[in-house]
Formats: C-alpha cells, structure tokens, sequence
C-alpha cells in the first residue's frame, strides 16, 4: 500500500496519495526525504540491471505497462507519468488484478486497460498469488539475459 511513489529523470516527480499519507500520519517532508533515497535506488537498479544495454525508445510507439496488481494505484501513476513523459504512440496497462474504482480512475490516463480480475471486495495484491515474493536483483539479471541470449542472432560454425 504505497503512500507515494516517485518518478525519476531529469525533473523527478513525486505522486502522493493523500489519503494513505493522512492515514499513516505521513507527512510531505517525510515524503520527499523518502523520495531522495528511492531515486538513488532507482538508478542503482538501472546501473545494476542494464550494465551495456541500451534503453528501449518509447517515442512513437505502443507501450505495455504491467504490474503484478493494482491497490490503491499511487506506483502505477507514477509509472504511467513517467512513460507520457517519453511520448509514447499509445499506453496500455496490462495487470492481472485490481479493484474496479482503482482501474476506473486509471483508465483516464492510458489508452487502453486490461485486467481480467477485480474481485469484490479487494483486500490485497498477494492474496491472488501462490507465490507472491520480492523479485531479486539476481532474478532481474538472469531474467534480462536469458531474454538478450534468445533476440541474439544465431551464429553457424563459421561465424563463431
């Protein structure tokens, strides 16, 4: 249940969800501390799990944002602001779960929502899973690998 979420970049962006921050007695100067650690890790992360590769352009073209599931939808706006930061042709949100109000709101700013389930009542994400852990750097890394040794060219003997 996020309070806030913050997007990176040139003009970093913090998008707060005042009723979380109300309920938990978490105030904007909290936040934005909070945000300062969390862009570090951002681009921990990205040193960590891009290394050589390129990023993939965004401009013009049609973009799938997917989540494991939506709450309350304060990180999924904060993803959503920074993909229409990069001019994508067309935004659609793919998640497997969510609460109906939630994906109403959300369905205002991306072209296209899909989400097969939205139990009534919603309680939480990992009820729906089997298996619901925190995905590991290591996870991350080979996941990336194994996907750039499967787009790698094949190469015949005489090309190796």
């Amino acid at each position: 249940l996020a309070a806030a979420a913050v997007v990176n970049g040139e003009e970093p962006e913090i998008v707060e969800n005042e009723e979380v921050m109300r309920l938990a007695g978490i105030d904007r100067d909290y936040v934005k501390e909070q945000a300062k650690e969390e862009l570090l890790e951002i681009e921990r992360r990205r040193r960590t799990y891009l290394k050589d590769r390129a990023r993939v352009p965004i401009k013009d073209r049609t973009v799938v944002l997917v989540d494991d599931g939506i709450a309350t939808g304060t990180s999924i706006r904060a993803a959503i602001a920074a993909l229409r930061r990069k001019g994508p042709k067309r935004l659609i949100l793919a998640v497997p779960v969510a609460p109906i109000e939630t994906l109403q709101a959300l369905r205002q700013e991306v072209d296209d929502v899909i989400c097969p389930s939205t139990p009534e009542p919603f309680y939480a994400i990992g009820l729906h899973y089997g298996d619901f852990h925190q995905v590991s750097d290591g996870e991350v890394i080979q996941l990336l690998s194994d996907l750039a040794a499967m787009k790698a060219p094949a190469r015949g003997p005489e090309q190796a």
